[in-house]
């Protein structure tokens, strides 16, 4: 999401660059293409012309910090105006201090908004809650058993009653069994429609009168653009919202929605679906969004991923062998499926300051992922220790036990051994050598087309920073000319 946005937004920077003032006339031709891009991403003509105008009304003037460039300035402008557009809000539910919190779930049908159920039981679950789902959703066929399954994948109890067509009557019972099962949050999954109709909302207020949610959320399509946001409305007007969560929000969709929503409806978004596993529901916040449009990256959102998914005692001692020299390709397999649990790899390199905006285009082949561990898999222990023995004779082992080329193993234990040096001088350097770390990554064969060079014999010496005789000869070249 938001890619074609960022793009034309950092077109938009670039050509203020080299500016000594922010004229009125750069300005106005600035906001002229920020409208355009805006339009084009399906934003709210009303919400994009009045973002426009509350830019150029801060940026006009505006005077030019000695050490701040003209386009930076721009950008500090634009982003507080998209943080101040989608809103700031606590994201975090509010769970009541006499259980169970009640929360309503509705939408349309195709947004989602079962499995978003699940990813919510999940996200309680993560806050010490013990949730209750309910199936309340009585006319789409299969919806209790969709429920179920979820239910079983979490270990969460679901609460239905299949000889039942009332709704009311379910969630009301629902509710009372929570209470004796010590259930403290309850998730009502009540009915969608294709499209909005009377019948839907006049069965989702009886629901809510007759429950009483702490908190009613509305699960929207982020692909459905400007059409997400009429729905929003027409919800917020029968059932009063808290809040809206967004699904599909890691597709290609323009991003209209997320920018829109709030300055239509008033209403704050919650949370954002980004990807297909029960772990994939992130809380919204707008500051982290607006920095992740305009490619300032998000390390934030960053760390709370490593944090929820990597094992921090193994981290420390793959950091330890790092240091040493020490790391074998256990250590590489283990960051690798360390890496799939956290999620897609651009995702991860775009939320890196200045690496997203590196990446471009760039395909990153997700596919390889799984074709790098069943060569690791098929190593013996020692193997993967020290690459060092591993011969002509154990590479077309290796290549039968994975079902791949002799040479595709080769190119692994090669790489490695090439990378593992550079990969001991990173470890002190934190962040530092992100540049370092795409080359890396296209050595191991992750990234395709094009953009990023492979490996080559010596590329460990060729950045200056990590190399005190690439250093040396840099100075001398300079000297010279």
């Amino acid at each position: 999401m938001f890619e074609a946005l960022s793009e034309k937004l950092g077109g938009v920077f670039r050509a203020l660059g080299g500016k000594g003032r922010i004229s009125d006339g750069n300005v106005r031709d600035a906001m002229r293409e920020i409208r355009t891009a805006l339009l084009e991403a399906d934003v709210n003509l009303e919400v994009a012309r009045k973002f426009c105008d509350d830019v150029m009304a801060k940026a006009v003037g505006a005077e030019v910090v000695r050490t701040v460039r003209p386009e930076q300035m721009i950008v500090k402008i634009v982003h507080d105006e998209l943080v101040a557009l989608m809103g700031t809000v606590e994201t975090r539910i509010p769970f009541v201090s006499d259980p169970p919190t009640v929360i309503l779930m509705a939408g349309l049908q195709g947004s989602g908004k079962t499995t978003t159920c699940g990813k919510l039981a999940r996200y309680c679950m993560s806050r010490g809650k013990k949730p209750l789902l309910v199936a309340a959703d009585l006319k789409r066929p299969a919806a209790i058993d969709q429920l179920e399954t979820l239910g079983r994948q979490l270990d969460v109890p679901v609460y239905a009653e299949r000889d039942h067509q009332n709704p009311v009557r379910v969630c009301r019972n629902a509710v009372a069994s929570a209470r004796r099962m010590d259930r403290d949050v309850v998730i009502l999954d009540t009915a969608g429609r294709l499209a909005i109709d009377e019948e839907l909302m006049t069965e989702l207020g009886q629901v809510a009168q007759g429950t009483q949610p702490h908190q009613v959320f509305l699960v929207l399509d982020a692909m459905t653009g400007q059409d997400a946001v009429n729905t929003a409305k027409v919800f917020d007007q029968r059932l009063e919202l808290d809040g809206v969560i967004l699904t599909k929000f890691d597709s290609d969709t323009r991003g209209g929605a997320a920018l829109s929503v709030r300055a239509v409806t008033g209403k704050p978004i919650k949370f954002i679906g980004v990807g297909e596993k029960l772990d994939a529901l992130e809380e919204f916040h707008s500051e982290r969004i607006a920095g992740r449009i305009l490619g300032m990256g998000d390390v934030v959102s960053l760390v709370e991923k490593a944090q929820e998914t990597l094992d921090a005692a193994q981290v420390q001692k793959t950091q330890e062998r790092m240091l040493k020299g020490q790391l074998g390709l256990d250590d590489f397999l283990s960051q690798l499926e360390s890496l799939g649990k956290m999620g897609p790899i651009k995702s991860l390199l775009k939320m890196i300051p200045g690496v997203g905006n590196a990446l471009g285009q760039l395909d990153i082949n997700e596919e390889q992922l799984a074709r790098l561990r069943g060569i690791v898999h098929s190593m013996t222990p020692r193997e993967r220790r020290n690459p060092d023995v591993i011969e002509a004779s154990r590479r077309r082992r290796i290549a039968r036990g994975a079902g791949v080329e002799v040479q595709e193993v080769s190119q692994l234990v090669k790489n490695f051994l090439q990378m593992r040096p550079l990969m001991k001088q990173m470890a002190g350097m934190g962040m530092g050598g992100k540049l370092s770390m795409t080359r890396d990554l296209a050595g191991m064969g992750l990234f395709s087309g094009g953009g990023v060079p492979k490996l080559k014999p010596g590329a460990m010496a060729a950045d200056s920073r990590h190399d005190p005789r690439a250093r040396a000869k840099d100075q001398k070249r300079r000297k010279r000319r």
